[in-house]
């Protein structure tokens, strides 16, 4: 089997150097306590520890057919049950899941009756969402009109982006000042100044934003930045060689990107990445379109994120608060499932991953 390339695998990183982050915060903002660090128990998850013959229990029980399910070919679905033509999987599967969830569009009188009187908070997913899904990470990028639309409801919403990519990566794509950010799958946010926010959480701290104003800052996963950066150099060696692999630094968590790798080479990918994390147990694998990504084994994702922002908004634990999130991605069921009264989540096309 020949995997060689010409080429190295890129490294997708921050568009700048961040010595020093443009948020007026060094980007080691916490220190490191070293492999027997006692992390908060509220915060630690506890895993199934992983198994020998990796890539046996790959192609047998889960992760091959979940990278493959997370990644069907891109084809148009016939959304027309009129139409002739046979009915393929696809259609099937996205009839039967319409059912279940109907068209944000369809049912949007239903949704504007229900927003009557409430003040909205909305929570928007970049990738897929905002900007289309490309072959290239790098180049995701969102276009004028929707910029504009986002610039928008912002002015009469409070509106957070809440990404899988780094803070600092989102924040160069948008460009919007009027946001607020949450980086690394909720691990890196900014939000507004709430003194009771930021004294009820330990991994939260006072900083300014790119105007000079005050934020809170909230990075929950500090203490495993040196572990994320260790884990980035050995992706990189170990998948070097492999045609189309790319792996991005996300700050706070890792992306191994097999969109343009051969399919009979994925399974290669999942074995060099489990190679390099079974040194590291705090560490673990989770997959999204195309893509597996290494994160820190805490209680913390976007679900954990948006109620985070509700409470440093003001809008938790109110009845006249309606927030709505908009995703397509895997990692947004984590938001989905937050318990908030009735909070509207929109999925765009939720089987093209």
């Amino acid at each position: 089997m020949d995997l060689k390339s010409n080429h190295t695998s890129p490294v997708l990183t921050d568009p700048v150097p961040l010595g020093k982050s443009r948020l007026g915060v060094h980007s080691s903002l916490l220190p490191y306590s070293g492999p027997g660090t006692a992390f908060p128990a509220d915060l630690f998850l506890t895993i199934p520890r992983r198994k020998n013959g990796f890539l046996d229990d790959v192609r047998s029980s889960s992760w091959l057919d979940a990278m493959k399910s997370s990644s069907p070919p891109h084809r148009k679905i016939t959304k027309d049950v009129n139409n002739d033509s046979p009915a393929t999987e696809y259609d099937i599967a996205y009839r039967t899941w319409m059912v279940k969830y109907p068209s944000a569009l369809t049912s949007f009188e239903q949704i504007t009756n229900y927003a009557k009187g409430k003040r909205i908070a909305l929570f928007l997913d970049y990738d897929g969402t905002l900007s289309p899904i490309v072959d290239n990470p790098d180049c995701a990028l969102m276009s004028d009109a929707m910029r504009m639309a986002v610039k928008r409801v912002a002015k009469h919403f409070p509106t957070a982006i809440i990404s899988g990519r780094s803070h600092d990566k989102v924040y160069e794509f948008v460009g919007l000042n009027e946001l607020y950010y949450a980086g690394s799958h909720g691990m890196d946010i900014m939000g507004p100044v709430r003194q009771s926010v930021v004294g009820d959480h330990r991994h939260g701290f006072r900083s300014t934003d790119r105007q000079g104003k005050d934020v809170n800052l909230f990075q929950p996963a500090a203490e495993f930045l040196p572990m994320i950066g260790e884990v980035l150099k050995s992706l990189v060696e170990t998948t070097k060689d492999i045609e189309g692999a790319k792996v991005e630094n996300n700050k706070f968590c890792v992306s191994v990107h097999y969109r343009n790798v051969d399919e009979k080479y994925w399974a290669v990918v999942a074995q060099r990445v489990h190679d390099i994390l079974k040194n590291y147990p705090r560490l673990r694998l989770t997959h999204g379109r195309k893509v597996l990504e290494v994160r820190p084994v805490i209680n913390w994702d976007k679900g954990k994120a948006v109620t985070f922002l509700l409470e440093s908004l003001g809008l938790s634990d109110c009845e006249d608060v309606l927030p709505i999130y908009i995703g397509d991605d895997r990692t947004d069921e984590d938001a989905f499932k937050v318990k908030f009264g009735k909070l509207w989540w929109i999925c765009f096309d939720g089987f093209e991953f």
